[in-house]
């Protein structure tokens, strides 16, 4: 499978007649000035410029929460019945043929019977009424495109976007990675050599201060090692440049530094190639989104594994139609199934009183006394209405269109790329899971994940669990009477005075699967273990995160070859050495010092740059624990 040539894609791309010059966040724009500045393509390159008024803005991000770009990173406040209703429709277009099964009555029937014989699930009729109805007018669109929105903020899978032959081809060539000797695997720290990084963004970043930037053009795919060593170094941003910079309605501890002053993962640079001879309409679907990459993939070298790139390639464009849909769903309205306005409705809870009669008068009590009593027995004899679907079925309205191909094909795409694997073995049986955070930092503006597991074996069902920060004003809406919160954590599973954190469902990772979502949501892995604990087990994905189209951030086309054994094999040693043994060319490589980077000192930076990025986690949980619901007193 050889890569294929491109003429139209040279090796490198000068930049010196450009009426525009390069202009990137941290090299020449302010890290918390990239909002206003958007991508645009310049003579062979792309940079940025001032944003004009008609610009859109930037697709939101839980990283900008509390700065100025972070408008639409809270989502609607839900009731918790919407999202129970969300994880039966996510469990039911799992089920293969789902899409013609929901039309036949038969089946439906014992559907509902089954989800309703569930005692820890609260659904009523009129909840599984508007499922049905929702999944059949949904099912067209399926049949159509093949995936599905699991989650309304943007979850979207698919089971049939990777073709099997494809799928097969990944296995084929990663496997080249996986096949080295075990003192050169590379397992990442603090994972109890349970995950092995392939591909992991972490190693060798930008490191400001260190890294290198080309200044007079643009890179190619190999040129990115052919010129190691070259270009100006990037400044240490100033502080004033990592600070937020706050909306009207910024809160007290919040996230304030949501910037890197030191690291950035490093890109690589996608271009749309469409193919303008191809004339069957089924074919320009197929084609439309085609991509090829265009710059180096951060730590996976395009001359020794460049059929892994034709295959990364290929999944970055079948990922594209589940990235237009789930940023579509991100910046549009919510499409609302349950409404909530009035917690003054109350209906008698026959079992408390059948449990605890009305109080009557004891001798010698105090008139007041036995008032209070029976006035705290009729508050517990009466319980909230939880809210059901409207009355009449409201099919979904379409999200806002966004075409990446069509929008930001004269600029093309960024995409940050990340292998890896979690091995199981007898010894180590289970793993424990991840915890809750989004991708990145906002260095690299990241809008959309895409995880394609491609390979498991011998493992129990493993989930990726989702949560959203609800809008925490939206509960000052409703209806209350006075002192009464109760409702709250009821409906919407959230107390007075906390932070409108809802946990919206989780979304099964079964081999094949191509899943899909914004960095508006936080993610974390559940936990899973081995089948048969007799035998080694395994889950591998390929990991693609999307940089924000409308910005422009540093990458491997601006940042020649940072590694010291990338740029070692292409140094002609014999003219300079003479014909030395191999153990003496190393020797001399290893007492080059600085740059470029050794794999050592590459290690060292990771543990540096995985502990502000652990920091940022923490911090950003307190920057939404700040986000608090809070009714007033009447």
């Amino acid at each position: 499978m050889a890569r294929k040539s491109s003429a139209s894609i040279p090796m490198f791309i000068a930049a010196q007649t450009s009426p525009i010059p390069l202009r990137l966040p941290g090299f020449g724009i302010e890290l918390n000035r990239a909002r206003t500045w958007r991508a645009t393509p310049a003579e062979g390159f792309v940079t940025n410029r001032r944003k004009k008024l008609e610009d859109d803005g930037l697709f939101p991000s839980l990283l900008a929460l509390q700065t100025s770009e972070g408008d639409g990173a809270t989502r609607r406040l839900a009731p918790i019945r919407e999202f129970t209703m969300l994880q039966i429709m996510n469990t039911i277009t799992d089920k293969p043929g789902w899409e013609k099964k929901i039309f036949s009555p038969d089946i439906t029937k014992k559907w509902r019977e089954e989800v309703m014989a569930h005692r820890d699930m609260d659904v009523s009729e009129r909840m599984m009424d508007w499922v049905i109805n929702e999944l059949q007018a949904r099912s067209k669109d399926f049949e159509a495109s093949g995936n599905v929105l699991a989650y309304d903020a943007g979850v979207v899978k698919s089971d049939t976007a990777i073709p099997e032959p494809l799928r097969n081809a990944l296995k084929s060539v990663a496997a080249r990675l996986e096949n080295v000797p075990d003192d050169e695997k590379d397992y990442h720290p603090h994972s109890d050599n349970q995950v092995l990084d392939l591909v992991h963004p972490s190693l060798f970043p930008v490191v400001f201060g260190r890294t290198r930037i080309i200044t007079d053009g643009v890179l190619g795919i190999h040129e990115g090692i052919a010129r190691a060593g070259s270009g100006e170094i990037l400044k240490i941003p100033p502080k004033e440049d990592l600070a937020a910079i706050a909306t009207s309605h910024y809160r007290s501890g919040g996230l304030r530094v949501p910037y890197s002053q030191k690291f950035q993962w490093l890109p690589c640079d996608v271009v749309f190639t469409t193919d303008s001879t191809v004339t069957d309409q089924h074919d320009k679907d197929k084609n439309r989104n085609s991509c090829k990459i265009t710059s180096y993939i951060n730590n996976l070298h395009p001359r020794e594994h460049q059929e892994l790139y034709e295959v990364i390639e290929q999944v970055i464009s079948l990922a594209i139609p589940l990235w237009n849909r789930t940023l579509g769903a991100a910046v549009s309205e919510p499409y609302v199934r349950i409404e909530y306005e009035d917690s003054s409705d109350k209906e008698l809870d026959h079992d408390f009183i059948a449990a605890n009669p009305k109080p009557e008068m004891e001798p010698g009590e105090e008139e007041y006394e036995y008032e209070d009593r029976v006035a705290e027995w009729e508050e517990h004899s009466q319980k909230y209405i939880l809210p059901e679907p409207r009355a009449e079925f409201v099919p979904p309205y379409e999200d806002i269109r966004v075409d990446l191909q069509e929008q930001y094909r004269s600029t093309g795409l960024q995409v940050i790329v990340k292998l890896a694997n979690i091995h199981l073995t007898p010894e180590k049986p289970r793993y424990n899971g991840g915890t809750w955070h989004v991708e990145g930092q906002l260095n690299e503006h990241i809008c959309a994940t895409a995880l394609y597991y491609y390979d498991s074996e011998n493992i129990t069902e493993s989930r990726l669990a989702f949560r959203q920060l609800g809008g925490y004003d939206d509960a000052a809406d409703i209806a209350y009477e006075q002192d009464e919160h109760g409702w709250l954590p009821l409906v919407f599973g959230c107390e007075n005075g906390s932070p409108p954190l809802q946990e919206i469902g989780d979304v099964v990772c079964k081999e094949g699967r191509l899943l899909t979502f914004p960095n508006i949501l936080q993610h974390r892995v559940s936990p899973f273990q081995l089948q048969d604990p007799s035998k080694p087990g395994h889950r591998k994905i390929l990991a693609l995160f999307l940089v924000d189209p409308n910005i422009r951030i540093i990458s491997s086309a601006n940042v020649p070859c940072q590694r010291r054994d990338w740029w070692a094999e292409q140094v002609p040693w014999e003219s300079i050495t003479g014909r030395l043994p191999p153990e003496l060319s190393n020797e001399i490589v290893s007492h080059i010092d600085d740059f470029p980077i050794s794999m050592e000192d590459a290690k060292e930076l990771r543990l540096e740059l995985m502990e502000e990025r652990k920091a940022v986690v923490m911090e950003q949980d307190e920057a939404m624990e700040s986000y608090t619901v809070s009714l007033c007193e009447h």
